[in-house]
C-alpha cells in the first residue's frame, strides 16, 4: 500500500488535504522507501473556497493507486463530482484502499463503497449521512473507522489521527510515533476516542448558581451527590434541578459526572498518579468504576487515552528542596477549554 493519491476536487477543504501531504507526502527518512505520493484533481480546482490549485495529475492517477484518500468537502449539500465518485468505485473495485477525512466521507458513500460498512464524519454532519445513505452504519462519536480497505475519519484533527494510524499499519507504531514528534503533534489516538466530551460551561459570576459550582468544583474527590448540592444551595432537590438544568443545560449527577471525567482526563495528561489515585482524586471511589465511566465516555480506557500524551508530556522541572510529586494544584492547573 505504498502508492498513495490525494484525490482533490472543486470544493474540498484545505485543512484535511494539506494533513495529507504532510504525512504522506514528505519523506524525512523514517522508513525506505517512504510513499510514492501523488495529488491528482482538475485543473484550476478550488481549494478551502479561496485557493485555485494546478494538481500535477488527473483523476485517471486513482486508477493505479494503492491508497486513495479524499479529503473534506466544503458543503455537503452540493452535488459530489461525478467523476471523482466513479473513479473511488473503480479503485474499490479493484481493491484499493480508500480513505476519507471528515466529510470525504460524503464522497465514499456517494460512490456505494460505504455501503454495509461502519464509517464516521465530522460530527455536525452524522445525521445528514445516515439518513442520506441508510446503508451505511455511521458511528457519531468517534475519531476513525479502519474498516480494513475503506476508513474513515472525523472532522480536522481526528483526520491527522487516521493519516498517523495508516502509518502505523504500514510501518509501525515507532515510526509513526516518531512522524508525530517532527509534526508535533499528539501521538496517534485511538479510533474509538470520542470525538468530544462536552463539559458544561458554568454559569456567569452574577448567577446564582456560580458560588455553587465553584464549590463542587472544588471538591469532586468527595462523594457529592445531588441533596448535598441541593443543601449547599439552601433548596431542595427538585428546586435546584430545575435551576440548575435552566442555568447549564444539563441535569445536577450529569453536571457533577461529566466534571469528574473531565478532571480525570486532567489527571491522566498531565500527572504519573495511578488509576487507583485518579479514581479518589475524581470521586469515583475505585479504580473499576473510574475505568467503566471512562470508557463510557471517551470509548478508550483511561490507560490508553494517558499513551497519548506520555511521548509530549514536558517533565516539571526538579527545584533545590523537596520533589514535585505531581498532586498539587500546579500538577493540574490547565486552561479549561479543549481544542
Amino acid at each position: 500500500m505504498k502508492s498513495v493519491v490525494l484525490a482533490l476536487y472543486d470544493g474540498a477543504m484545505l485543512f484535511g488535504a494539506a494533513a495529507a501531504c504532510e504525512v504522506f507526502g514528505v519523506d524525512r527518512g523514517l522508513a525506505d522507501p517512504w510513499y510514492d505520493f501523488r495529488v491528482c484533481g482538475p485543473r484550476q480546482a478550488r481549494l478551502g473556497g479561496w485557493l485555485r490549485i494546478d494538481t500535477p495529475h488527473g483523476l485517471d492517477a486513482i486508477a493505479d493507486a494503492d491508497t486513495v484518500i479524499v479529503p473534506a468537502c466544503g458543503d455537503v449539500e452540493a452535488d459530489l463530482p461525478a467523476d471523482l465518485v466513479d473513479a473511488v468505485r473503480a479503485a474499490h473495485d479493484r481493491g484499493a484502499r480508500l480513505v476519507s477525512l471528515c466529510t470525504g466521507a460524503f464522497v465514499l458513500a456517494a460512490a456505494g463503497v460505504l455501503d454495509g460498512r461502519r464509517a464516521t464524519t465530522h460530527w455536525e454532519h452524522t445525521a445528514v449521512l445516515a439518513a442520506r445513505h441508510p446503508r451505511v452504519q455511521v458511528d457519531p462519536g468517534v475519531l476513525y473507522v479502519d474498516e480494513g480497505s475503506v476508513l474513515t475519519s472525523a472532522g480536522k484533527a481526528a483526520g491527522m489521527d487516521l493519516c498517523l494510524h495508516i502509518v502505523t499499519t504500514d510501518y509501525g507504531a515507532a515510526i509513526a510515533n516518531e512522524l508525530a514528534r517532527r509534526l508535533v503533534v499528539p501521538a496517534q489516538r485511538a479510533g474509538g476516542q470520542a470525538q468530544f466530551v462536552a463539559v458544561p460551561a458554568a454559569a456567569d459570576a452574577g448567577h446564582a448558581l456560580a458560588a455553587l459550582l465553584h464549590w463542587a468544583i472544588g471538591r469532586l474527590h468527595q462523594p457529592l451527590t445531588v441533596p448535598d448540592l441541593a443543601r449547599q444551595a439552601n433548596m431542595s432537590t427538585r428546586n435546584l434541578t430545575r435551576h440548575f438544568t435552566a442555568a447549564t443545560g444539563i441535569t445536577p449527577l450529569r453536571w457533577l459526572h461529566t466534571q469528574r471525567i473531565h478532571r480525570a482526563q486532567e489527571l491522566l495528561e498531565t500527572t504519573d498518579d495511578s488509576i487507583e489515585h485518579i479514581a479518589a482524586r475524581t470521586g469515583m471511589g475505585t479504580a473499576a468504576t473510574l475505568r467503566r465511566h471512562f470508557h463510557r465516555a471517551l470509548g478508550v480506557p483511561p490507560d490508553t487515552y494517558r499513551r497519548t500524551f506520555l511521548n509530549h508530556r514536558t517533565p516539571p522541572r526538579q527545584p533545590d528542596g523537596p520533589p514535585v510529586d505531581g498532586t498539587g494544584p500546579e500538577a493540574t492547573a490547565r486552561p479549561s477549554g479543549r481544542g
